[in-house]
């Protein structure tokens, strides 16, 4: 089966919300057979970081839905926004 790249781009509950905890609870809590690959921080106004992820998900029917689902029940992950989708064979900037 093809696996898919999901560039995630999650945005803190609230102010005090630490990026790289949140990072780490998002590793533990994606559901089987998906993965975090990578993350990194993203400034977005006033000393607020977002976090935009890179998920691993099989390209099957209702995956994604999955993926964000687990990604809103995260305590501290606030609104999210998909950046990109691709298969994990494309190399994405």
């Amino acid at each position: 089966m093809t696996r898919l790249v999901a560039r995630i781009k999650i945005l803190p509950a609230d102010s005090e919300t630490d990026m790289e905890s949140l990072a780490n609870v998002l590793k533990s809590n994606v559901p089987e057979g998906m993965e975090l690959k990578a993350h990194a921080k993203e400034p977005i106004a006033f000393g607020l970081n977002a976090l935009v992820g890179d998920f691993l998900l099989d390209d099957a029917e209702g995956e994604m839905e999955k993926l964000e689902e687990s990604i809103k029940k995260v305590e501290g992950a606030g609104e999210i926004q998909v950046i990109n989708i691709s298969r994990q064979s494309v190399k994405m900037k």
